[in-house]
């Protein structure tokens, strides 16, 4: 990697007009964006040098998995475009089809999500997937501007497929000085709507979390997001700390035919900025989701916990609640024109029970 490519993957933080937007919002509060409730990103007093100290050398097992984890290689392109679908690409990046749209959020496909190669390595996949494999974007989603989510190759490479992008205030820096068109940019506050199309809307909603690409955090906003169509309701957690902000979302648009939950890289240490499994349960609970697509594993480690464990949670907490809950291979399509089905625990290798 040059150091050019080095440095601009971390971005450009807002100005100008970008700036004055933020500055103008009542969800930034002295120099930075600000939760709806008061929220550390270490809940025992931390730092974030000791947290990073204690992810790089503390002791941890099973944290990736020491055998390829499956791909189902779907043809994107040839895909019927009018079929509503979703499909996961592993940790929190998926395709969705939505009333003919073709819609893609926080793609990464880079091999690491950092700024350098040599961190947070992805798992070993075979057949993972590419921006070549991608077909014409209508609709880029970026949840906000972590390194998970928000990818330099992946942007780079996705240039000349992308008709419009969608993001939370500011991330749209970081895309403009990535060479991402300004006028194909649209940024937005929680609480804030936008109907490009008769037949499709996209809600800003509010999340609980935090951003930053270097030391200075929080100069971007994080984000939650409704899709709506006239058909489909499909809610996007992003990054989330559990909050009360869940059942307002529920209240404000009723039921919802698929939530794309966060469920991974918890830790108690930053237990307000990341769900426990079980507490997505309960905030897919909150948002009255008929279907559950869990996200934030499966490719990258940012926590201790074992690479598995987050699924063989939320199985077990979302036994005999109300929605069917979707555990796809990567690639797989999950079809929302037939009704929910419970998938085969490909996490479990060779069909053996993973430990307890």
């Amino acid at each position: 990697m040059s150091l050019s490519h080095f440095a601009a993957s971390f971005g450009r933080l807002p100005k100008g007009p970008r700036l004055d937007r933020i500055v103008a919002s009542s969800n930034y509060v002295g120099g930075e964006f600000r939760n709806q409730l008061p929220t550390t990103m270490f809940s025992d007093g931390g730092s974030y040098f000791s947290s990073l100290w204690d992810f790089t050398f503390g002791a941890a097992e099973r944290v990736k998995p020491d055998y390829a984890l499956p791909v189902i290689k779907t043809n994107l392109i040839k895909l019927d475009p009018n079929l509503d679908m979703a499909l996961w690409f592993g940790h929190s990046s998926y395709y969705l089809q939505l009333a003919g749209k073709r819609i893609l959020i926080d793609p990464v496909f880079s091999p690491y999500a950092a700024p350098v190669s040599f961190l947070n390595k992805a798992f070993s996949t075979d057949g993972v997937f590419s921006a070549g494999d991608m077909p014409e974007i209508d609709y880029l989603i970026i949840s906000h501007d972590h390194w998970d989510h928000l990818d330099y190759p992946t942007m780079i490479a996705l240039q000349g497929k992308i008709k419009v992008v969608i993001c939370p205030l500011g991330v749209g820096a970081h895309l403009e000085y990535w060479g991402i068109a300004p006028e194909i940019i649209h940024e937005f506050d929680w609480n804030e709507q936008w109907t490009p199309e008769p037949d499709f809307t996209l809600h800003m909603l509010p999340a609980r979390h935090f951003s930053g690409r270097g030391p200075k955090r929080n100069q971007t906003l994080w984000a939650s997001v409704m899709l709506e169509t006239p058909h489909r309701r499909v809610f996007y957690s992003g990054d989330s700390g559990y909050g009360p902000h869940f059942a307002r979302i529920g209240d404000r648009f009723g039921a919802v035919d698929l939530a794309i939950m966060e469920n991974g890289q918890y830790d108690q240490h930053w237990k307000y900025i990341h769900m426990m499994p079980e507490e997505t349960v309960q905030a897919a609970l909150d948002v009255k989701a008929k279907r559950v697509l869990p996200a934030h594993a499966g490719r990258f480690t940012l926590s201790h916990h074992a690479w598995d464990e987050p699924y063989n949670r939320i199985v077990a907490a979302s036994q005999g609640k109300s929605f069917v809950l979707e555990t796809p291979r990567m690639g797989d399509i999950v079809n929302l024109e037939r009704p929910g089905h419970r998938f085969d625990p490909w996490w479990q290798a060779e069909g053996q029970a993973a430990p307890a």
